[in-house]
């Protein structure tokens, strides 16, 4: 898990997470690829295993040859509205008419076939159900799945299924249709999610350009309030001939434009320095588009909020590295744990730890690149440790950068010339 692996790809293409993604999308995301589409076809599919129950009473030869035919082709045409369904909710711009359209005529085949078929055919109307539950909005699909419980009923005693298998079939398919409601309402929720993680992490980006906008102007409209008065000062004072107050005036000018220049390379270089919270909100949705989850306690963000600047960027400079490498070489990974702790040395100084891991192929007989290099000398800069290495079990890879827990310095108060 070093940068020395597949070293022959640039940075900006993280492969790992490309080759993942055409197979996999994210839950209740539209399919980007047709690999994508595939696979999700594949998946829904495996659900028709339950229609065995209707296609064995066609196989068991109590169906003359004209039930058997249309048994079948309703079958066949119940499977591909199902497909249909899921190929249209897949699609980026999905089309209501057309899911609706879809849906309508899997209750028909089911009710079709169930008068003409018999008994064995009610289980058509849970899958029924299941596509009722998706395609109508919240508010509407307790009374949806009402209405498709009594329907289920209604069909069982027209053709006399015995009160058993009306009862197991409307509650069947009434508590299906419950749980692919459900089912919605967490995807709903995951893209929710989503989208309020990508909000924080512009939030993030948004804070910092407001804090450096915010220095910038205390520092600048301060020193250039005051270079402004005394070069009218200056000025006022050679027209009158006092060459010594004047020449006082411009030392004083130079003096506040060498602190205000030093003022305002201190603050850009705040805003570069990299911070946890900023971290690891880009970590999420980095390792979202590499199909990997991330792994990390709420109480994360603020952890440490008393670290000095240089100690947290050095940190916040470690977890950008593990994610970057678990993007690129990360093999397999699905899960990325990051996990804060405080440890004492045996110089008696107490560390803060920051650990990362993941369940992917480990570090093999790789050697530490150039990324970890430089990690390793960001964290020497301020007095800490840099261990890598397999994780538990010799799984997975695992880093582990630790600093010393200084305070960071109260600022003097400035002196105005």
């Amino acid at each position: 898990m070093s940068d020395t692996r597949r070293t022959d790809l640039p940075d900006d293409q993280p492969e790992t997470g490309a080759a993942r993604a055409s197979f996999m999308n994210v839950p209740g995301g539209p399919a980007e690829t047709r690999r994508q589409l595939l696979v999700k076809v594949a998946w829904m599919l495996l659900w028709m295993l339950y229609l065995a129950y209707p296609a064995s009473d066609l196989l068991n030869g109590e169906h003359g040859q004209v039930g058997r035919v249309l048994g079948w082709c309703c079958l066949a045409g119940f499977v591909v509205a199902y497909v249909l369904l899921v190929i249209f909710r897949s699609q980026a711009g999905m089309r209501p008419r057309a899911c609706q359209v879809v849906v309508a005529t899997m209750i028909v085949l089911a009710v079709s076939a169930s008068l003409v078929l018999g008994g064995a055919f009610l289980t058509l109307f849970i899958y029924a159900s299941v596509c009722v539950a998706i395609i109508t909005p919240m508010r509407y699909t307790v009374r949806a799945l009402g209405a498709m419980a009594a329907l289920t009923a209604a069909t069982g005693l027209l053709i006399h299924a015995g009160s058993d298998n009306i009862a197991t079939f409307a509650l069947s398919a009434f508590l299906s249709g419950i749980a692919m409601a459900g089912l919605q309402r967490l995807v709903s929720t995951m893209k929710e999610l989503r989208e309020a993680r990508a909000a924080v992490a512009h939030l993030a980006a948004s804070e910092e350009r407001l804090r450096l906008a915010r220095d910038l102007h205390d520092l600048l409209g301060h020193s250039l309030s005051l270079i402004t008065l005394k070069s009218e000062l200056a000025g006022r004072f050679m027209d009158a001939g006092k060459d010594e107050a004047a020449r006082a005036q411009v030392a004083d000018i130079e003096q506040v434009a060498r602190q205000s220049l030093i003022d305002v390379r201190e603050a850009v270089t705040g805003f570069r320095r990299p911070t946890l919270p900023v971290e690891l909100a880009a970590a999420r949705t980095a390792l979202a588009a590499a199909q990997v989850r991330l792994d990390a306690a709420p109480e994360l963000v603020d952890a440490w909020p008393t670290l000095a600047n240089e100690e947290a960027g050095a940190l916040a400079w470690a977890l950008r590295e593990a994610v970057t490498n678990i993007v690129r070489h990360g093999e397999g990974a699905t899960v990325c744990t990051v996990r804060a702790d405080e440890t004492w040395e045996a110089d008696g100084e107490r560390y803060a730890v920051l650990e990362i891991t993941d369940n992917g192929p480990g570090p093999g007989k790789s050697h530490p690149g150039n990324g970890l290099s430089g990690l390793q000398e960001r964290l020497a800069l301020v007095g800490g440790r840099l261990t890598t290495g397999p994780g538990d079990h010799g799984k997975g890879f695992r880093l582990r950068a630790s600093v010393p827990l200084r305070p960071a310095p109260v600022p003097a108060e400035p002196r105005v010339p």
